[in-house]
């Protein structure tokens, strides 16, 4: 569940009062779209997309215009605006019209749950804006945040120093980051990222103004729905994939799947959100799909889950993931069972081809699944690798990018021959 944007976004920052840019949607009438010129000077168009999506500034999708003239023509252009975001495209559903904010200085801020440390971590520039990517470490710093105490100001008046960020902008900052920690913790978000956050002079002092903002929700944590937002906004464009996991969620344990590249080559089994996080930014777009399956799923759920992936994602397989941490309530032996069933009949329906499995997993009867998996491996000569849970995630991640690079090159055409040989 994600947004973008202030459409949507200014409602979760009034929850905490922090400053949003005045603004209009779509529908605002040519008064009152000139009204906003006439009391600011210039405003920024913007297209509404109902997913947290990135890169529009790079892509020419946002406008900064000073007449009406321009703001009715840039509405004309970016109101059903397509935009490519990673190996998907969508689609704007209306724009925004908003006060452009002078400031010398933009800020990026986000807080986030780190993958390495398992913390939540805030991470802030003074050198925000399109190009935050391409940044150097000396200009972008990450600080652990400790859940019990919340972020705190010593914290961010030393990162800010650290970052040479001019002294009179510390203080404003200062005093108002710290409701995003609130926002976070309070309201079931895994993810606010402000980007960017200008300061706005008003009289003698400066106001911090989050100009843009992008959210992401934990789907299972409740609170999220005292805020309000309409439900629709959460939902995007569903693949036929999508559509058939998702339908499990009903049941016990958790079914969530993003189709990320059909063109990709693993096929990634993932449980518990660190995982999702790690194996999505570590795999790219080799990554088929990004997935929770996590939360002790019975036997039936995780065999029918892995029928529909192998069934719409088999041929582009060459690496076969189990990937997770070590789990404290899952059932090990009943996940590896469901998977490795349901991989033992696809085959056996849809004939045999060479495919590589790792796995690297942790928790309750961890060993007496995978003997249960390398039977069942074994009997269908593919072969593996297993790693348990004193194995870095990172490291199986990478393991497993490796023997997808070696397969692609040449592993997969001499496994087979070495198979036909063998009878």
């Amino acid at each position: 569940m994600q947004l973008s944007g202030l459409r949507y976004g200014a409602q979760l920052l009034d929850l905490v009062d922090f400053p949003a840019p005045e603004h209009l949607t779509g529908g605002a009438t040519n008064g009152e779209i000139q009204a906003l010129i006439d009391k600011h000077g210039k405003i920024v168009v913007k297209p509404v997309f109902h997913e947290g999506v990135g890169k529009k500034g790079k892509a020419g999708l946002i406008r900064i215009v000073d007449n009406l003239h321009d703001a009715l023509e840039a509405k004309a252009d970016l109101y059903f605006a397509t935009h490519k975001h990673g190996t998907r495209t969508v689609s704007a559903n209306g724009v925004t019209f908003e006060e452009f904010v002078e400031s010398d200085i933009e800020v990026y801020f986000s807080i986030s749950e780190s993958t390495t440390i398992r913390k939540p971590t805030f991470t802030i520039s003074v050198t925000g804006g399109v190009d935050i990517e391409s940044l150097t470490p000396d200009k972008i710093s990450s600080v652990w945040i400790e859940p019990f105490i919340g972020l705190k100001s010593f914290d961010l008046t030393n990162t800010l120093k650290d970052l040479n960020c001019p002294q009179r902008y510390i203080s404003p900052l200062v005093q108002n980051l710290p409701k995003l920690w609130d926002l976070y913790n309070s309201y079931g978000l895994s993810t606010i990222e402000i980007n960017p956050l200008r300061l706005k002079r008003v009289g003698t002092r400066y106001v911090p103004v989050a100009c843009d903002i992008k959210a992401a929700f934990d789907q299972d944590n409740p609170a999220h729905r005292r805020i309000g937002l309409p439900m629709g906004i959460f939902q995007s464009n569903i693949t036929p994939f999508e559509a058939e996991i998702n339908r499990l969620r009903t049941y016990q344990g958790q079914s969530d799947v993003l189709e990320l590249n059909t063109k990709g080559s693993i096929l990634p089994f993932m449980f518990g959100g660190g995982a999702n996080s790690a194996a999505t930014e570590t795999l790219g777009d080799k990554a088929i799909f990004s997935s929770d399956f996590g939360g002790n799923p019975p036997y039936e759920k995780m065999y029918e889950i892995s029928r529909i992936s192998l069934k719409h994602h088999w041929d582009a397989t060459n690496v076969l993931l189990v990937i997770g941490g070590k789990a404290n309530n899952t059932d090990i032996y009943v996940t590896f069972r469901g998977i490795f069933d349901a991989l033992r009949d696809h085959i056996a329906e849809n004939g045999w081809r060479p495919v590589y499995v790792v796995v690297g997993r942790g928790g309750p009867n961890l060993i007496k699944g995978m003997v249960y998996a390398r039977d069942i491996l074994d009997g269908l000569r593919l072969p593996y690798k297993m790693f348990g849970y004193d194995t870095s995630m990172i490291l199986t991640l990478e393991y497993a990018k490796r023997i997808d690079d070696w397969w692609l090159k040449e592993g997969n055409a001499k496994y087979a021959e070495s198979v036909k040989l063998s009878g």
